[in-house]
């Protein structure tokens, strides 16, 4: 394997190792702290510990960042290969600073998002990261699978990446709203995002498997892939 196929795991591998048991943890202690609020409810006491909302949120916290810095890693991986194999450097030097900057941008704009507590920069920020996901997505050199943009590792991961940093700016409103309005929209898109992470995994390793190696990329994409045919090898020369 040369240096870009090992470049190419730090993605799948970081998401196996340290973001999918991080879904994991803040799924468990998201089902203890709803547990200890209906008991609380109903019986008066619970014997789960009140630290076990503290954690979920912290764990959380942490999710979401796990999360969109993947999807910047995968979208980082996917385009700068295309920007070096492309010469886009002295073709056009100035799409290659805008990538940069939108990359450094989105960065920023998390960074401040956990940082903002008042809803209108909380607001512009999770705005500001979230369109910085989409514009990166959108550049040449990543495999959006728009055709079947409903089973698309792409779409999917951008999907659960959205839903976090919009879970991650409403925090405070979760815990000022008498109501529970906002808790509920944090319950659903949630377990929508909890899906789309389902999906992640299984998308995830479908296209390991049709990601070939640099060195077998001019023969592989020779193939037709609509009638799942290759051009056949040349027979072995007779020394």
């Amino acid at each position: 394997m040369a240096i870009s196929d090992w470049l190419g795991l730090l993605h799948p591998a970081i998401a196996v190792f340290f973001v999918f048991p991080l879904i994991g943890m803040v799924v468990n202690f998201a089902w203890q702290t709803r547990q200890r609020r209906l008991q609380t409810v109903t019986e008066g006491k619970s014997k789960i510990p009140p630290v076990v909302g503290r954690d979920h949120v912290n764990i959380g916290r942490w999710l979401t960042g796990a999360v969109v810095g993947i999807a910047l890693l995968g979208l980082a991986y996917a385009i700068f290969e295309h920007i070096i194999s492309d010469q886009i450097w002295s073709k056009n030097p100035a799409q290659a600073i805008f990538i940069v900057l939108m990359f450094a941008a989105t960065i920023g704009s998390l960074v401040f998002l956990y940082q903002a507590r008042q809803v209108h920069w909380r607001a512009i920020f999770a705005t500001l990261t979230g369109t910085g996901l989409v514009v990166l997505g959108c550049q040449d050199g990543v495999f959006r699978r728009t055709n079947e943009w409903y089973w698309s590792h792409y779409y999917i991961g951008i999907a659960a990446a959205l839903l976090m940093v919009f879970s991650l700016a409403i925090v405070e409103d979760i815990y000022k709203d008498r109501s529970n309005r906002w808790r509920y929209v944090h319950v659903i898109l949630n377990c929508v995002a909890l899906l789309l992470f389902m999906g992640q995994g299984i998308t995830g390793t479908r296209d390991l498997l049709e990601i070939p190696l640099s060195w077998q990329k001019p023969f592989v994409y020779q193939c037709d892939f609509v009638n799942k045919t290759c051009p056949q090898p040349a027979p072995p020369s007779k020394s």
